[in-house]
C-alpha cells in the first residue's frame, strides 16, 4: 500500500489554548480588545505518489490571535455559539459508542474523545478535530463542516456501523477517517446523507465489499480516498456521475480491469488518480489520453500488459508517471522524456527494453527516475547527468559495467541505487564529501573492491547503505558514527574484518547486517538500542554471547550462526523479550537449552540452535511459547516496517525505496535454503538438530501448532514418537532421523494435510508405515525409513507379516474399501471356481460318451438301403 503523509496536527496545541479562553460562556457577552482572525492554510506535505503531485492545501481554520489595536468587537461568533444541537447529540452517541467499544476491551480511557461534553457550556465547535463553517456574520447558522478523525479508532478495529451517527450530520464538508481499521462494508446509507461532502478520506481501513452506488451520488465530492482497504467488486453505473471529482485513490484494493477502463472513460475531469497495487491485468487503455487535466497517474504494481500507449502523449500536464511492477513489455519510448513538467519517473520492474542509443533530451525538472530492470546496457548513461534537478535516480538489476562514473558526483543525489549490476572498481575517495546529503546509498551484487573512504562520515544525513555481495575489504570506517540519521546499515558478505565501530546507543539504526565478513573476536557489544535487526553470522567470533545483547531491548532477529562462540546458552538471552528470531546454528553450544527460552520469549516465531554440542532433555513446557502455537494472523514483515522508516521526504515528496535483504537461511526440506525476508513473517521453525539431545521427545511439542518445521535429527533421543505429534497441523517438514526411537509412526500422523517430508530414518521403529490421509498422497523417498529393520509398508516395498509369518493384507481405508471388496471377490473366486470346474469337467467327460450314440457300422448301413 502506497504510504502517505497524514495532515498535520499543529493546531491542536494552539486550540487547546484557545480553550482557556473561550470555555467559559460568560465570555461570549463581554467586550475585548480587536483580535484579528486568520484563517491558517496549512500545507500537506506529499508524503508519496499516493497524494497529489501539485502542492496540495488543505483548510484546516482555527483561530490565531494577534493583537491588532485597540478596536472593540464582539466575541467571534465561532466561539460563542455552539453547533446545532441535534449535530451536537450525534456527536455524542458516536463518543458513547467509542467509549463502549473501549470498556469491553478493557483498553484505557484516556479517549481524545473525553472533552466531548454534553454540558450546555461545551461548545461543540471547540471539540477534539471537530471544525465549524467560520462565517464571519453573526447572524449566520454556524454548523459543523468538518471532522478530522484520523486513527482515532485504531486501537478499536470496530464495525463501520459505528460511524451511524456522524452521517446525520449533514453540512459535512470534510471527512477524514484515515488509519482506524474499520471493518465492514462502506455504510451506503449513511453516505447517501452527506449531500455536501467534498472531501472523503477513508484510507488505511480494512474495509471490504465495493463501493456502494449512493457515493457516487455526491455532486460536490471533489477529493475520493479509499485506498489501503479490501474493495472490491464490480463498478457501479453511477460512476460518471462524480463530475467533480479531481482526485481518486483507490490503491491497494483488489479492483481489476473494469475498474480501470470506467475511470479513463467516465471521470476525464480527474487531475490525481491512483490505482497502484490491484489486480489489473490489461493493456493500458488507450483512452487513458482523455484524462487531459491528469498531473499524477499511478498504475504501479499491478499485471498491466502491453507496450506504453503513444497516447499517454496527450498528458500535457503530467508531473508524475508511476508504471513500475507491472508486466509491460516493448521498447521504452524516449517522448517521456519531453514532458515539461515532468518530476517522477517510475518505469522499473517490468519487461521493458531500453534503447541504448536512444537521444534523451535534456529536463530541468525531472526529480526522480527508476529504470530498474530494464535492459540498460554498458556503462552508467551520461544523459543522465543532464537532468540537473535529479535527486533520486534507480538503476538496479539492469547489465551495467566500468567503474563508479566521477560526474555522478557533480549531481545533488540524495538518493542513488546502482545495485544488481556488474560495475567494479573501487569508490571514488570523495564520494561522501561530494554526496554530503545522500539519504540512500545502494550498491550491493556489484563487483567493487577496496577499501571503504574513511570520510563516510561525512554523509551525515545518509540513512540507508547497502554494500552487501561485493569484494570490500579492510576495515569499516570508525567515522561512520557520525552518520547519526543511519538506519539501515548492510555491508554482508564482503572481507571487511579488525575492529568493529562503536554506535552511540541513542542513534536510530534498526537493521544492522555484518554477516559473511572476516571478523574475528568477541561479539562486539556497541550497538544502538534502536537496533531490531542484527546479523552477525558467517564471521569468525569466539568467545561466549555478551549480556550486553540485553541493552537491545527492541531486538527481534538475531543471527549468530556459522561462527566459533562457546560456553553455555545464557539465561540473559530470555531478557530480550521482543525476540521473534534466534539463530545460533552451527557454534560450539554446550550444555542444556535454558528452560527460560521456551518460558519467556513468547514472540519467538524461529529458533535454530542446530550443529552445536547441546545435552539434556527437550523441556515439556512449550505453553508459552504463543508465537509457535498460534498461527500468525499476518504480522507485518519487520524488514517491510524497517523500510518504510527508510523513505526520506524531499521536496514534498517521499521516494519510495525498493531494497532487497539478505535471506534468512534454514535447514528446510534436507538442503539449505534461503527464506525471503518478504515473506519470513508465515514461517514458523523449531532446529534442535545435530546436538546431543537425548531423553524422551516430549508429548508437548504437539501443542506449536504454528510449526511448519520441526527438526530434532542427530540426536540421542528414545522412546515412542508421541501421537500429539498428529496436532502440528500446519508442519510441512518433520525430520525424528538419527536418533534411537522405538515402537511404530503413529497413525496421528496421517492428519497432517500439510506434510510433505516425514523423515525418521536411522531409527529403530517396527510395525507398518501409516498410508491413510496425507501419508498416502505425498512423494514418497524411501530413504526417509531407510535403516529401520522392523518398518514395513508400501512405501518400501515391504511387505507386512502376520504372527504366523503369512503377508498381511493392506490395511482397508475408505479410499481403498472398494479394490478391497473387488480383491476379495478376485481370490474367492478362485477358490471357489477350482474345485468346481474341475468336477463340472470330469462329469462333462462321463457324460458325453454315456449320451453320445456311435455311429453305425457299414453292415447296419447295407441292411437299411434299398435294394
Amino acid at each position: 500500500m502506497t504510504q502517505k503523509a497524514k495532515h498535520f496536527r499543529g493546531e491542536r496545541s494552539l486550540k487547546s489554548h484557545l480553550h482557556l479562553m473561550f470555555q467559559a460562556n460568560e465570555l461570549c457577552h463581554v467586550f475585548i480588545f480587536t483580535s484579528l482572525i486568520i484563517k491558517q492554510r496549512v500545507t500537506i506535505s506529499i508524503n508519496s505518489p499516493a497524494k497529489k503531485a501539485r502542492n496540495s492545501t488543505m483548510e484546516r481554520p482555527y483561530p490565531l490571535l494577534t493583537l491588532s489595536g485597540f478596536f472593540f468587537f464582539f466575541l467571534l461568533p465561532a466561539a460563542c455559539q455552539s453547533c446545532p444541537e441535534y449535530q451536537k447529540q450525534a456527536l455524542l452517541e458516536f463518543k458513547s459508542s467509542v467509549l463502549a467499544i473501549n470498556s469491553s476491551l478493557n483498553t484505557s480511557d484516556d479517549s481524545p474523545l473525553q472533552e466531548w461534553s454534553s454540558s450546555s457550556n461545551s461548545s461543540c465547535c471547540q471539540w477534539y478535530e471537530v471544525r465549524c463553517n467560520d462565517s464571519p456574520n453573526p447572524t449566520s447558522k454556524v454548523v459543523i463542516s468538518g471532522l478530522y478523525l484520523d486513527r482515532l479508532l485504531a486501537n478499536l478495529s470496530p464495525q463501520s456501523t459505528i460511524l451511524a451517527p456522524l452521517f446525520h450530520i449533514r453540512t459535512l464538508e470534510k471527512l477524514y477517517l484515515s488509519d482506524n481499521n474499520i471493518q465492514g462494508e462502506i455504510p451506503a446509507i449513511g453516505i447517501a446523507n452527506l449531500s455536501n461532502l467534498v472531501t472523503l478520506y477513508m484510507d488505511g481501513n480494512k474495509l471490504s465489499g465495493s463501493i456502494p452506488p449512493q457515493l457516487f451520488h455526491l455532486p460536490l465530492l471533489r477529493s475520493l480516498f479509499l485506498d489501503g482497504n479490501s474493495l472490491s467488486g464490480e463498478v457501479p453505473e453511477e460512476f460518471g456521475n462524480l463530475t467533480s471529482l479531481q482526485d481518486l485513490s483507490l490503491s491497494g484494493n483488489k479492483f481489476s480491469d473494469a475498474m480501470l477502463r470506467s475511470v479513463v472513460l467516465c471521470l476525464k475531469g480527474l487531475e490525481y488518480l491512483d490505482l497502484s497495487h490491484n489486480y489489473l491485468s490489461l493493456e493500458i487503455p488507450t483512452e487513458i489520453g482523455n484524462l487531459s487535466n491528469v498531473v499524477t497517474l499511478s498504475l504501479n504494481n499491478n499485471r498491466l500488459t502491453g507496450g506504453i500507449p503513444s497516447s499517454l502523449q496527450k498528458l500535457s500536464k503530467l508531473k508524475i508517471l508511476h508504471l513500475q511492477n507491472n508486466f509491460l513489455t516493448g521498447e521504452i519510448p524516449s517522448w517521456l522524456f519531453n514532458f515539461e513538467d515532468l518530476w517522477n519517473l517510475f518505469l522499473g520492474g517490468n519487461r521493458l527494453i531500453w534503447n541504448n542509443s536512444a537521444e534523451i533530451a535534456p529536463n530541468s525538472r525531472l526529480c526522480q527516475l527508476s529504470l530498474k530492470s530494464c535492459g540498460l546496457v554498458g556503462e552508467v548513461p551520461k544523459w543522465i547527468s543532464t537532468h540537473t534537478s535529479l535527486y533520486f535516480l534507480d538503476l538496479g538489476r539492469n547489465n551495467l559495467h566500468g567503474a563508479f562514473p566521477g560526474w555522478l558526483l557533480e549531481m545533488q543525489l540524495q538518493g542513488l541505487i546502482l545495485s544488481d549490476n556488474k560495475l567494479t572498481g573501487s569508490l571514488p575517495p570523495d564520494i561522501f564529501s561530494r554526496l554530503h546529503d545522500i539519504g540512500v546509498l545502494a550498491l550491493s551484487r556489484n563487483n567493487f573492491s577496496g577499501e571503504l573512504p574513511k570520510n563516510i562520515g561525512n554523509a551525515t544525513s545518509l540513512r540507508v547503505l547497502t554494500l552487501s555481495e561485493n569484494n570490500f575489504s579492510g576495515p569499516v570506517p570508525q567515522s561512520l558514527i557520525h552518520c547519526l540519521h543511519l538506519q539501515l546499515l548492510d555491508l554482508s558478505r564482503n572481507r571487511f574484518s579488525g575492529s568493529f565501530p562503536v554506535f552511540d546507543p541513542q542513534v536510530g539504526i534498526a537493521y544492522i547486517d555484518f554477516s559473511y565478513n572476516d571478523f574475528s573476536g568477541e561479539v562486539p557489544i556497541g550497538f544502538p538500542e534502536e537496533t531490531r535487526f542484527l546479523a552477525l553470522g558467517g564471521n569468525k567470533f569466539s568467545g561466549g554471547l555478551p549480556f550486553n545483547l540485553t541493552n537491545l531491548s527492541k531486538l527481534e532477529r538475531l543471527e549468530l550462526q556459522d561462527n566459533n562462540l562457546t560456553g553455555e546458552l545464557p539465561n540473559f538471552l530470555s531478557q530480550i523479550s521482543t525476540l521473534q528470531i534466534l539463530n545460533l546454528r552451527n557454534n560450539s553450544f554446550r550444555g542444556s537449552i535454558p528452560q527460560s527460552i521456551f518460558n519467556q520469549l513468547s514472540s519467538l516465531r524461529i529458533l535454530d540452535i542446530s550443529s552445536n554440542n547441546l545435552t539434556g532433555e527437550i523441556t515439556e513446557e512449550f505453553h508459552n511459547l504463543v508465537g509457535m502455537i498460534e498461527p500468525p494472523n499476518a504480522p507485518s514483515s519487520l524488514i517491510e516496517n524497517i523500510a518504510l522508516g527508510f523513505t526520506k521526504t524531499w521536496a514534498y515528496q517521499t521516494v519510495q525505496v525498493s531494497l532487497d535483504f539478505e535471506d534468512l537461511v534454514v535447514n528446510w526440506k534436507n538442503s539449505k535454503q534461503g527464506i525471503s525476508s518478504d515473506i519470513l513473517n508465515i514461517y514458523t521453525l523449531l532446529d534442535l538438530s545435530n546436538n546431543q539431545l537425548s531423553g524422551h521427545i516430549p508429548a508437548s511439542l504437539g501443542t506449536l501448532k504454528a510449526l511448519k518445521l520441526l527438526n530434532i535429527s542427530h540426536n540421542k533421543l528414545y522412546g515412542k514418537i508421541p501421537t500429539s505429534l498428529g496436532d502440528l497441523e500446519n508442519i510441512e517438514t518433520l525430520d525424528l532421523s538419527h536418533n534411537n526411537l522405538s515402537g511404530s509412526i503413529p497413525s496421528t500422523l496421517t492428519k497432517l494435510q500439510q506434510l510433505t517430508i516425514l523423515d525418521v530414518s536411522n531409527n529403530q521403529l517396527t510395525g507398518r508405515i501409516p498410508d491413510g490421509g496425507q501419508m498416502g498422497t505425498m512423494v514418497l523417498d524411501p530413504s526417509y525409513y531407510a535403516n529401520n529393520s522392523g518398518l514395513c509398508g508400501m512405501q518400501i516395498h515391504v511387505p507386512c507379516l502376520k504372527d504366523d509369518g503369512l503377508p498381511l493384507p493392506p490395511p482397508t481405508t475408505k479410499t481403498q474399501e472398494h479394490h478391497h471388496k473387488g480383491a476379495w471377490f478376485l481370490w474367492e473366486g478362485v477358490w471357489i471356481g477350482y474345485p468346481v470346474g474341475l468336477l463340472l469337467a470330469i462329469g462333462i467327460i462321463f457324460g458325453t460318451r454315456y449320451f453320445t450314440l456311435s455311429p453305425p457300422s457299414n453292415r447296419q448301413h447295407r441292411r437299411h438301403c434299398p435294394i
